[in-house]
C-alpha cells in the first residue's frame, strides 16, 4: 500500500444490529441526495423512491429529514438540493471533511497500533485518499503501481468486491491480473471467484500478495453509490494479530460512520 507523506490527499456478519441499521440509513439517505442532485428541475418523492429502489414510506421519512436538516428543499411537491448540500462543495467544507477523515484515521491508528488507509473507487480507478502511520509503524511502500495492482492488495480486492460483475471485469480488462509476488492470485478467474465469495460486510485479507513481508486487511464501506474502504497493514511476523485488528477497525468505523458519511460520499 502506498504511503503518501501528508496524510489526507486532496481532491460482517458479526456487525452489531445497531451498526447495520445506522449504515443502511446513511446509505439510503446518500442515495436520495445523489438522485436529487441528478434532477436539475427537481423530482417528486414517488420518482425518487422508484429511482433509488426505496419503499415510498422510507423515502418520505428520509426526504423529510433531509429537508429539516437543510440538505434538501421542497417546492410545489418537488425536491431540490438545499443550502446545506450546496455548502458541501465549498473549499472550507471540503477542508473540514478532509480534516475529519485525517482525525479519524489517526485515532484508529493509535487505538489499534497499525497504519490505517482510506481509499475509494472513483471513475474506474482505485484512489488512496488518506494514510495515517507512525515511524514505528510505517505504511507499506508503493513499489508496484497501486492502481494497476488492485488484484494483489486488500484495498483493491475490497473495492472490487463492492462492484457489480460488469465493473469488475472492466477493471480487470484494463489492469490484467499479474503475479507480483509468489503469493499473488494467478488469474482473473480465480480472483473473480474469490470476490464472489466475499461477504457483504466481511473484511478482505491478503498475505504477502502485494508486498513480501506484509499482511493486510480492508473493511468494505458503501455509502450511496460510493465504494470505499478502510484498511490496515502489519508485518508478516505479526500476522496472527490481523483478524482481531480488522475486527477492531470494523467496530471503530461502525461507531463513527454517521459522522464520516458525507466525507466518504462526496
Amino acid at each position: 500500500m502506498p504511503s503518501p507523506p501528508g496524510r489526507c490527499l486532496p481532491p460482517s456478519p458479526t456487525t452489531p444490529p445497531q451498526q447495520s441499521t445506522l449504515i443502511g440509513s446513511v446509505q439510503r439517505a446518500m442515495r436520495l441526495l445523489e438522485c436529487v442532485a441528478g434532477h436539475e428541475h427537481g423530482a417528486p418523492a414517488k420518482q425518487l423512491a422508484r429511482e433509488t429502489g426505496l419503499a415510498l414510506p422510507t423515502a418520505y421519512h428520509l426526504l423529510r429529514t433531509l429537508v429539516h436538516e437543510g440538505y434538501l428543499r421542497r417546492e410545489k411537491g418537488l425536491f431540490f438540493l438545499g443550502d446545506a448540500a450546496e455548502r458541501l462543495g465549498s473549499s472550507g467544507a471540503q477542508e473540514k471533511r478532509r480534516s475529519t477523515m485525517v482525525d479519524a484515521l489517526a485515532s484508529w491508528r493509535d487505538a489499534i497500533g497499525v497504519p490505517v488507509y482510506y481509499a475509494v473507487y472513483r471513475d474506474g480507478e482505485i484512489e488512496v485518499m488518506c494514510v495515517s502511520d507512525t515511524p514505528g509503524n510505517p505504511a507499506v511502500e508503493e513499489w508496484a503501481d497501486f492502481r494497476e495492482t488492485g488484484h494483489a492488495h486488500a484495498i483493491g480486492q475490497c473495492l472490487l468486491s463492492q462492484l457489480d460483475e460488469e465493473a469488475r471485469r472492466d477493471h480487470l480488462d484494463r489492469y490484467p491480473v499479474q503475479a507480483i509476488t509468489p503469493y499473488t492470485v494467478r488469474d482473473s478467474h480465480t480472483l473473480l471467484r474469490r470476490l464472489e465469495r466475499t461477504g457483504r460486510m466481511e473484511p478482505v485479507t491478503e498475505r504477502q500478495e502485494y508486498a513480501l513481508g506484509t499482511v493486510c486487511a480492508a473493511v468494505p464501506i458503501t455509502i450511496g453509490t460510493t465504494a470505499a474502504t478502510m484498511a490496515i497493514s502489519l508485518p508478516a511476523h505479526q500476522a496472527d494479530r490481523l483478524p482481531a485488528a480488522a475486527r477492531q477497525l470494523q467496530d471503530e468505523i461502525g461507531r463513527l460512520l454517521g459522522s464520516l458519511a458525507l466525507s466518504i460520499s462526496i
